[in-house]
Parts: C-alpha cells; sequence; structure tokens
C-alpha cells in the first residue's frame, strides 16, 4: 500500500511516543522467565507495522522448542495465527481468512484466553483493529480448562523471536500482556469518532497481573523495561537506535518493499535502508506520497558508487529504467549531476560518497526540489526563502498526482547501500534537528517551513 496525502487523523488525544525497531539480520529480540501465573486465561496486545512481508513475523512466544510453543504471529503469506502447541500435540490452532500485509500501515492485534469458558468458540478471541476476528480458515478451539505455555513457571517468553529462533523484521509499539484477564479491545483502543480510525488509548491503568508487562519502548538504553511493573525482558542485540518515534499514533514513511523495482533492493532497519543488488537496476520509491506542502528527509550513503537519490512520480512497478530517466522526475547522481526530465545536468553540484549525507527539501506548492550535501545546498539553493532550487514538473499534471522519493543504482557487478531519514533514522545523529511542528531527528537544520514525512504532518499540510 501506498499512503497519499490525509490519511491520518491530525490528533488523536492520546499519543505514543515510540516504537521499538526489530532487524532479523541482527538478531533482534527480548525475553523473559515467566514465573507461576494464570495460564487458562490472558490477553496478550500490541500494535505491528511489518516490514518484510515475505516471512514469518512472531508476535509474541511461549517455550521456544520444536514440539512445545505457544505463539502468535503473522505467517509468510500475511495471515495472522495462533498457534500453541503441546508436546507434540496441537491444543488449539486459528488462521485467519483475512491478509494483513501492508508495510506502510500499523495494525493493532489482540489474541485475549479464556479456557475455562463454557462457551468452546469463546474460549480463544482475535481482534485487529478494534474488531473481532470471525472469519478463519482454520479454527480448532482448545479443551475446556487446558493449561497453556503462557505465565508458566520457569518458561521463557519471546517478543522478536518465533520456535525456530527466527527474528523478525518490524516495528511494535503498546505491546502488553494481562495475567488474569480475557480483556477486549476496548481496554486498548478506541474509534475516532470524526475519522473512524482505530486509535490506542492510555492502558497504564490496566490490572496486568503477575506476568503481566507493558513495554512502551520508551527508555531507549532499556527498550525491554516494563513501565507497569519489575517485568523486565532481557534485551538481545537491540540498541538506541533501534528505538523509533513511527508509532501507530503518528506514522513515519520508509521505503517501500513491496515497490521493488526486479527485486533489485534488500531492505533493513525496518523499511529505512536499502542494499541494492549487485547486478543490475535497483529501483524503489516512499510508502507515502506527496502532492502539495513542503517536505525535507535526509539519507545516509554507506556504500557503493553509482547511486541516484531524488523523486519520482510513479512507483517503480510502472517504469522499467533508473529513477530520473522519465518525465516529471529529478534526481542528484553521485557524480554531482542532476537528471530531469530524463535530461542530464553533469555541473550541477558537489560529487558524494560513502558516509556523506544527503538532502531534499521539496516544494510541492512551489514546484521546485533543493539538493543539499552535508548541510549545504547544491546550486545557491535557499529552500527557506525559495530561492535557487530546481523547478519540477507541477504536480497536479503528474499521471499518478503524487510524487515519492526514490532510490536507484544501476553499478552492475556492485551493490551500494542508502539509509533512509525520513525522521526516524536508522544512523546515528550528532545534532539533533526536528521540523517545526517537533517532529523527526535529523542532522541538519530543516527549513523552515518544511516539515517530516509523517501523518500528522501529511493530515495538516497534505
Amino acid at each position: 500500500m501506498i499512503i497519499l496525502g490525509t490519511n491520518s487523523i491530525k490528533d488523536t488525544g492520546f499519543d505514543v511516543a515510540n516504537s521499538c525497531r526489530f532487524n532479523s539480520a541482527s538478531n533482534d529480540h527480548l525475553n523473559r522467565t515467566q514465573t507461576a501465573g494464570n495460564r487458562r486465561k490472558f490477553t496478550f496486545s500490541t500494535w505491528v507495522k511489518r516490514c518484510n512481508p515475505a516471512t514469518r513475523m512472531a508476535l509474541f512466544l511461549a517455550n521456544r522448542s520444536g514440539s512445545n510453543y505457544d505463539q502468535l504471529y503473522l505467517n509468510e503469506s500475511g495471515y495472522l495465527e495462533a498457534d500453541f502447541y503441546h508436546s507434540g500435540t496441537q491444543i488449539f490452532r486459528y488462521k485467519t481468512n483475512a491478509l494483513y500485509r501492508d508495510t506502510s500501515a500499523w495494525y493493532h492485534m489482540i489474541l485475549a484466553v479464556d479456557t475455562e469458558h463454557d462457551t468452546a468458540s469463546s474460549r480463544v478471541r482475535i481482534y485487529v483493529n478494534g474488531l473481532e476476528v470471525t472469519s478463519f480458515s482454520t479454527e480448532t478451539n482448545p479443551s475446556e480448562n487446558v493449561d497453556t505455555h503462557v505465565n508458566e513457571n520457569s518458561i521463557v517468553a519471546y517478543i522478536g523471536s518465533d520456535y525456530n529462533s527466527n527474528e523478525p523484521d518490524y516495528y511494535l509499539a503498546e505491546t502488553v500482556m494481562l495475567d488474569g484477564t480475557q480483556a477486549t479491545p476496548t481496554d486498548f483502543g478506541e474509534f475516532d469518532s470524526d475519522s473512524g480510525i482505530w486509535k490506542p488509548i492510555d492502558v497504564s491503568g490496566l490490572t496486568f497481573g503477575t506476568n503481566g508487562f507493558y513495554l512502551d519502548y520508551k527508555d531507549s538504553s532499556a527498550l525491554g523495561n516494563d513501565a507497569a511493573g519489575s517485568n523486565n525482558f532481557t534485551v538481545n542485540n537491540l540498541t538506541a537506535l533501534d528505538q523509533s518515534t513511527d508509532t501507530c499514533t503518528n506514522n513515519f514513511a520508509t521505503m517501500n518493499p513491496l515497490d521493488n523495482y526486479y527485486f533489485g533492493g534488500t531492505f533493513s532497519d525496518g523499511n529505512t535502508t536499502v542494499l541494492s543488488k549487485a547486478s543490475g537496476f535497483t529501483y524503489c520509491t516512499s510508502t507515502f506520497g506527496v502532492s502539495a506542502g513542503k517536505w525535507y528527509i535526509e539519507a545516509k550513503w554507506t556504500s557503493g558508487s553509482y547511486l541516484r537519490f531524488g523523486i519520482v512520480n510513479s512507483p517503480s512497478t510502472a517504469v522499467d529504467d533508473n529513477p530520473g530517466n522519465s518525465a516529471g522526475e529529478a534526481v542528484y547522481r553521485a557524480d554531482g549531476a542532476l537528471v530531469l526530465n530524463g535530461s542530464e545536468s553533469s555541473g550541477y553540484g558537489s560529487s558524494f560518497a560513502s558516509g556523506d549525507i544527503l538532502s531534499i527539501a521539496l516544494d510541492c506548492d512551489n514546484s521546485k526540489i533543493y539538493f543539499a550535501k552535508n548541510g549545504v545546498y547544491q546550486a545557491s539553493g535557499v529552500p527557506a526563502n525559495g530561492t535557487g532550487g530546481t523547478t519540477i514538473t507541477n504536480v497536479t499534471t503528474l499521471t499518478s498526482g503524487n510524487y515519492f522519493f526514490s532510490f536507484g543504482d544501476n553499478d552492475n557487478g556492485a551493490t551500494s547501500t542508502m539509509s533512509y531519514n525520513f525522521g526516524n533514522p536508522p544512523f546515528a545523529i550528532s545534532s539533533g534537528n526536528t521540523d517545526g511542528n517537533g517532529y523527526g531527528n535529523f542532522e541538519y537544520a530543516v527549513p523552515s517551513g518544511y516539515f517530516a514525512l509523517n501523518t500528522k504532518n501529511l493530515a495538516e499540510y497534505g
């Protein structure tokens, strides 16, 4: 999915400040050893923004072994599954008919269990975005009063790891366990009265129970901290860089793994880093497209030699060439050239290399783009007052009606890596700058009147 224009409520009432970005390449996960709790009645709730749409993504797991595990996960195809398996016997399993494959959206997912319930179909209840899921391709109810591994004494619980020790790529926010309660969605969220969008509410007053926890990911030095008590998780390979402001109340743009020309790019760091393939073209675009307003992004080039960094007017699936080669496109190339509407200007600016931080200030309202290298705008551009810059095609005349930020590389035989910062950086920031609304974390000052690309800003300016 691609987000266009106002796709979010501006103010949510309750704001979620942080999420945790899990990266499979570094085996990121959290774990803690449970004590004796209620093994028959509990609720797990989390907000999730998935990244790699073709991998298994475990949301919660108790007891990591091949024949004994209880887990809630999104499978490789995008179905949500609850699979509880004890000593080689499946005690219950649910697999949704609905698919949850959108890598640009946040989902709220709940597993609420009460095996003591008289009605078999009410013993396990699954909710997504405030609504109960009732359509399953597999629906195996648990026996009455059966015990699970959840809240079992001395059993290890995991966030971000499945029973085969596979770690997923995703963002999690507002991760909660209630020990002893089969909760409902209204314990965690509500529908916005104006937009109808499902949104989170403050959960700090809930009864968490013996093994219950509330992971709000606010402490970057202790991402496994239990904000509701002392059931802290051990942090495995997560660092302060994995704390993100991309959350279920303010969704930031990333690069889009569903728009990956010839499957050329490998995505990581919550879809903010793209590694090109060694042979042939790589071309991908952002999850958000813009048609109005003024927007600022940064990107750090960490390897390679032949990059194109800029804007395009359509997803890569609609083209068969490098970004910049078609009408309505503008890119800054590694050798310092500007490629605009398919025409090359070799003397545009300074060449850039590994370690340089590049910036784009995109002014959709006045049809201008400004490129910067390490904070210095090229071709004497001054985006804050509208002088200089490069005139681009008016967005209203584009086929798609939107501009997308893009990455391209056609260096046959070599790879390139670009890390994008839409305000949620995957690399260390030494200075720290926000936009005029206080959003984002950037290396260089955001020009006055320009904003980070997130849903709250889109609701106001997009």
